[in-house]
């Protein structure tokens, strides 16, 4: 793979958020990071479309990721819409004003792409030695991918995230012992529906995974997510209001609002896999883009599918 600039953006039920990178043989150098929190999750529950002032707001801020962008490069950029934009009503009237403002196509991912991007991100295009299941816990859903050498990928899309979970059971600030239990009944009452599997590893990505790892001294140092450490998260995000907790653990207030429902689902799939840890990686579905950019070119949607098998076969 010869080196390319690309950048990728996540139009998701929390943040809205930018990398662009240079791909080169498997390895990505970030060249810019960033995010907004949008809340676009919550828009679209409490209205079925985004309305008028959030879809400015969306433009305006995915004109400025177009601009930064290329002037860092980009040859390619793509725009992905996750939980929202597949329950928006008006999700193509908002792909059209995107489209039209920035020259760049919002694709509305279905759960598979979501999950082969993912999936691509984590392992950075290389073969997989075992069998693994890849956890995207996101604000308006979850993303599992099962994989292993020579299986067909699998992906599976869980209907609720952190954040419509931690609207569905009703969450005070900070929240209180009842409404922790709460969240973890219901958790394991919609994560009993993912299929049967028996992975040898268990890999949790996306905002749930990386701020639970700030939160969690242990797992700053080796990034392993147990129940144990999960429930002491939990604890600790029951102890004070999120605008006390944020600044602890350098994470933004709207995150440790919903942080103790991510857990509860990462505790429920971990239960549900028989398995007693789960590694948090930061690599995620916008590095995955970025790398099937570089490899396919805006073709990279008709070759997702041969692009998370590993890039040495793509």
């Amino acid at each position: 793979m010869t080196r390319t600039v690309a950048a990728a953006v996540d139009v998701g039920a929390v943040s809205v958020h930018l990398l662009v990178a240079a791909a080169e043989d498997g390895v990505l150098e970030p060249l810019d990071d960033e995010s907004v929190l949008l809340g676009l999750g919550a828009v679209v529950d409490r209205h079925g479309v985004i309305p008028a002032p959030a879809l400015d707001e969306l433009v305006a801020t995915l004109v400025r990721y177009a601009t930064l962008a290329r002037d860092l490069g980009a040859r390619e950029i793509v725009f992905l819409g996750t939980a929202p934009m597949r329950g928006a009503a008006n999700a193509a009237r908002v792909v059209t004003a995107v489209g039209s403002a920035t020259d760049v196509p919002l694709h509305v991912l279905d759960h598979a792409e979501e999950g082969r991007l993912t999936l691509l991100g984590v392992t950075a295009g290389a073969a997989l030695g075992r069998e693994i299941l890849v956890v995207d816990i996101g604000g308006g859903s979850c993303q599992l991918v099962f994989a292993g050498p020579g299986a067909p990928v699998r992906a599976f899309g869980l209907p609720v995230g952190s954040s419509s979970l931690s609207r569905r059971v009703g969450v005070d600030d900070p929240p209180r012992a009842a409404q922790i239990e709460a969240l973890r009944a219901e958790a394991r009452r919609v994560v009993a529906a993912c299929p049967d599997d028996e992975p040898g590893e268990i890999v949790v990505v996306g905002g749930t995974a990386s701020n639970l790892v700030k939160v969690i001294p242990e797992a700053a140092v080796d990034r392993i997510l147990t129940p144990e450490r999960l429930a002491g998260a939990c604890a600790t995000l029951a102890a004070a209001p999120a605008e006390e907790i944020a600044p602890r653990f350098a994470i933004s207030p709207t995150r440790a609002r919903i942080l103790s429902a991510g857990a509860a689902l990462l505790e429920a799939i971990l239960a549900r896999y028989g398995a007693d840890r789960a590694t948090a990686r930061e690599e995620s579905l916008r590095e995955g883009a970025v790398f099937a950019l570089a490899r396919a070119g805006r073709a990279w949607r008709d070759h997702l599918d041969r692009l998370a098998h590993g890039l040495n076969g793509a």
